[in-house]
């Protein structure tokens, strides 16, 4: 299958560009030159770019710098890539220039190529679309954009849903007394309802987490052009610019109070990063407490049934593994690796710009990306449709020995190791051994040792 050609120029020359596409000469070269990994930027990332382009066309309008009709073709075209169309003419490697020139002179020269045929006459990647701007605020402002958008449209929501998802299944199975574990040993009883609930604060704070990094990233590049200090930009470029973004995307943004802040360093999406490893950290402790609670059904604890959604061998028939939790667990991997190559490339910010942009931009999106898929997934596939086997709860606690730790204010902490030790070797009720081994009454013993009391804290008397 051979391809047709057509022959664009730019400042270094002529160069030869698949007849159909929609980019220019600055595209195909990164095209030629970064052939490194098949990794495209992501389609958040684009779309915000496009996000960018229009707010500063309509400034530029504003600003009686840029020609009506050339600023209406650029803000309709731009209107076309947010709506999802032409995607497939961003075609850059992740793994480009730093500073992201290459993604951002391909949005200019995609913009550009629509606008010329909406307005009926040649408009300019860069006197037109990239008017006012440089790819070193252009690229650094889409990164906080997308992560934004990303986060109020996909991740905040994703985190609600499973805290409301975890007061539920609270509501519904909280008042179930089990054995708590401590370096996975059985230890003092705790209901369902206080493991839920700690789950969901563990959530809980990591989304305020997020939601205050967010305010640092709302704070935008826009205006800073090539090093920060705003060379060919109007001086009210960025205020303006950023009003007319915080109307299109509907989320308010504002502009930097110090360009050379967000040229020359990533630490505002670095700390992002971290509030989303946060998260991920949180994901993995829950997705391995399901896995522990799950495991079985016979040789495990087989405290509750997952549902099961697909068969967990190619051998052995009738096995049943916990997937989503699984999968959760990878994720929480891959956001943590994540984090640790935008914790290095933050640190690449040298004198006025940094230069890993794209690697940074490609991993932050995708760590919101996967938390906010996997967040709904454990919530609807495994926390509100998991089963509680009450049966082998209740065994365990009628048996474990830590129960003893109440009768401790009361007989002393000698004579309740004593006594716990022997329920052990004998397996037996640590009611019955108790009430061998001390003087108290049965009645007394039951009501010390209530494994619903006993989840209430407090003093035994």
């Amino acid at each position: 299958m051979t391809t047709s050609y057509r022959i664009e120029k730019d400042s270094m020359g002529e160069v030869n560009v698949p007849k159909e596409a929609l980019y220019q000469a600055q595209t195909q070269r990164a095209v030629n030159n970064f052939p490194v990994s098949g990794l495209t930027m992501p389609v958040q990332f684009i779309k915000a770019l496009a996000f960018v382009k229009q707010a500063a066309a309509r400034s530029n309008l504003d600003l009686e710098l840029l020609d009506s009709d050339i600023a209406h073709a650029i803000i309709d075209s731009c209107q076309e890539i947010i709506d999802g169309h032409h995607l497939d003419q961003f075609p850059i490697d992740v793994f480009q220039t730093g500073s992201g020139t290459s993604s951002n002179m391909n949005a200019n020269e995609v913009i550009a190529t629509l606008a010329s045929k909406r307005a009926g006459q040649v408009v300019s990647p860069n006197d037109h679309v990239n008017m006012g701007q440089s790819s070193n605020d252009v690229i650094p402002t889409t990164i906080q954009v997308s992560a934004a958008l990303a986060c109020h449209e996909q991740l905040l929501p994703a985190m609600a849903h499973i805290c409301h998802t975890l007061d539920e299944k609270a509501s519904a199975v909280g008042h179930i007394v089990k054995t708590g574990r401590t370096h996975l040993m059985d230890a003092m009883p705790v209901t369902l309802a206080q493991e839920l609930l700690g789950w969901k604060t563990q959530i809980e704070k990591a989304r305020l987490g997020i939601l205050h990094s967010l305010d640092n990233v709302s704070a935008l590049a826009q205006g800073g052009t090539a090093v920060g200090t705003g060379i060919n930009a109007d001086p009210t470029f960025a205020a303006v610019f950023a009003n007319n973004l915080s109307v299109s995307a509907e989320i308010p943004f504002t502009s930097s109070d110090n360009f050379f802040y967000n040229l020359s360093s990533q630490d505002a999406i670095v700390s992002l990063s971290g509030q989303l490893k946060t998260a991920a950290v949180a994901m993995m402790k829950i997705a391995n407490d399901l896995r522990w609670m799950n495991s079985g059904p016979l040789a495990g604890l087989g405290e509750i049934e997952l549902e099961a959604l697909q068969p967990g061998s190619s051998i052995m028939p009738g096995k049943v593994n916990p997937v989503i939790p699984e999968a959760a667990a990878m994720v929480s991997a891959q956001v943590i690796g994540n984090d640790s190559t935008i914790t290095v490339a933050g640190q690449s910010g040298n004198f006025q710009l940094n230069v890993m942009l794209p690697v940074i931009a490609y991993n932050l999106l995708q760590s919101i990306e996967l938390l906010s898929n996997t967040f709904k997934l454990l919530a609807d596939k495994a926390i509100a449709s998991f089963s509680v086997r009450e049966d082998k709860l209740q065994e365990a606690l009628a048996k474990n020995p830590i129960l003893v730790t109440a009768l401790n204010p009361v007989i002393g902490y000698l004579k309740a190791a004593e006594i716990a030790k022997k329920a052990y070797k004998e397996n037996r009720d640590i009611l019955d051994v108790a009430e061998e081994e001390t003087d108290l009454s049965r009645q007394e013993l039951e009501r010390l040792l209530d494994p619903q009391k006993l989840t209430t804290g407090g003093v035994a008397h």
